[in-house]
């Protein structure tokens, strides 16, 4: 798939407010320091479409943007660490899992997860919440660039494990990325256009 056009469309913490439109949403979600906003900079080709930081915790709404006209990606407030108030905490928290419950148009979600590091417990426990709710995702793992490729699989393997040992009966679909050097981009660009095709061959709705 190419991106061709990608627009903001509105940012709220209400899901009720979300677009009316009934197409294939895919939301993108991670701790807050994962590399979120670069990652969807570098899918869409666009170098300021969504906010990038140095401080964690800087996307705090649901913000949608329209690609291509026919599906949307959605920017999803970090879980994990963000130098907010616990209220405010709290309050996101909540519409992310409102997002994530009652969202129709939800085709797909994806969990941001740095590969630098070892398997993390909050994003197994995220990981976990998803399988239980029965919410369709994939796992991407972000910053390739920044360890070997003996790493990578080692780390990639302890997450399975990690699985695996949570009654898991098999790894969900993952894709290895880096926004840097634009590692993964087609293959998680191609993801979605499969599941967008299936959608509207079907053309069965949400």
């Amino acid at each position: 798939m190419k991106i061709n056009t990608a627009e903001f469309v509105i940012s709220n913490s209400d899901v009720s407010k979300c677009p009316k439109d009934f197409l294939p949403e895919y939301a993108f979600i991670g701790r807050s320091n994962v590399g979120k906003s670069s990652l969807i900079n570098m899918l869409t080709n666009h170098k300021k479409l969504a906010k990038t930081s140095g401080r964690p915790g800087k996307t705090q709404l649901i913000n949608h943007f329209l690609i291509n006209n026919n599906w949307f990606l959605v920017d999803l407030p970090g879980y994990g660490y963000a130098k907010v108030s616990k209220k405010t905490k709290s309050v996101f928290q909540q519409f992310i899992t409102d997002y994530f419950e009652k969202r129709e148009q939800l085709a797909c979600a994806f969990v941001l997860i740095d590969i630098r590091h070892d398997a993390q417990a909050i994003d197994i426990e995220f990981m976990s919440y998803m399988g239980e709710s029965e919410i369709p995702f994939c796992i991407i793992f972000t910053k390739a660039d920044k360890i070997s490729k003996v790493k990578i699989d080692s780390h990639v393997a302890a997450y399975k494990k990690q699985m695996f040992a949570n009654n898991w009966a098999e790894m969900p679909p993952y894709f290895v990325t880096s926004s840097t050097e634009g590692i993964g981009k087609d293959e998680v660009l191609n993801y979605i256009d499969e599941v967008n095709q299936e959608i509207f061959k079907n053309n069965s709705g949400f």
